[in-house]
């Protein structure tokens, strides 16, 4: 999704910091965009890349991690991870980005939940419906403190996204092609999303279109949570 949402910026002809912690599949993007290794996870690291491209007035925050495993499965290792990545590296590009956006009165913030959240629960999800909900309260608290700076600050919940971290855990099934058509079947418009659907969002919630919006989750899954 982070590579599509890079991708559709591009396309509108905005000027992108594409980051990642391995930057090794994102050599093959176009356009005027700079690559950026860049652990999230790292308060360090968010500082020095908010440092470096100060002028940034738009920030999506697009990284995760899904544990498996009820409440009683969940590991402490994997809690961790949740909130680390899921949760603590918003904290920390938002506290590094954010500054510069209020000097300038000139900031949207996008940040990807998911559906599986406050909005619906799904099996085996403890840590990462937990986290994925902190992320939309977040979203709100943003959205409320910083609005008068001139701050908009909205969240996105995909439902399933055909990507290559479904894929991963799917082909981990014991029926890598049942589990996909299970998958499939329940969606209620039939198909999985692609990124690039959820990729038109994040362009949305950046553009004068969407500027009385703030503090929204949209819901971007199909009719999966209805």
């Amino acid at each position: 999704m982070g590579r599509a949402i890079v991708e559709e910026f591009l396309a509108e002809g905005a000027q992108v910091i594409a980051t990642d912690i391995n930057v090794e599949p994102l050599a093959e993007l176009r356009g005027d965009v700079e690559v950026v290794q860049l652990d999230v996870t790292s308060q360090r690291d968010a500082c020095e890349v908010a440092q470096r491209f100060a002028s940034t007035n738009v920030l999506v925050n697009c990284a995760g991690y899904v544990a498996m495993g009820t409440a009683l499965e969940c590991t402490a290792d994997d809690f961790d991870a949740s909130i680390d990545v899921n949760v603590r590296s918003i904290l920390y590009m938002v506290q590094a980005f954010l500054p510069r956006m209020i000097e300038r009165r000139d900031g949207a913030i996008i940040n990807i939940a998911s559906v599986v959240s406050t909005t619906m629960a799904a099996p085996r999800r403890f840590a990462y419906a937990a986290t994925k909900g902190a992320v939309i309260a977040m979203t709100r608290s943003i959205a409320f403190d910083f609005g008068r700076e001139g701050i908009r600050c909205n969240s996105i919940s995909p439902g399933t996204v055909d990507t290559p971290s479904l894929a991963v855990r799917l082909n981990a099934a014991a029926d890598p092609d049942a589990a996909r058509t299970a998958l499939i079947q329940r969606q209620p418009l039939g198909r999985m999303a692609q990124a690039a659907e959820v990729a038109a969002v994040a362009v949305m919630l950046a553009s004068a279109e969407s500027s009385f919006m703030s503090g929204a989750d949209v819901v971007v899954d199909g009719g999966i949570s209805l």
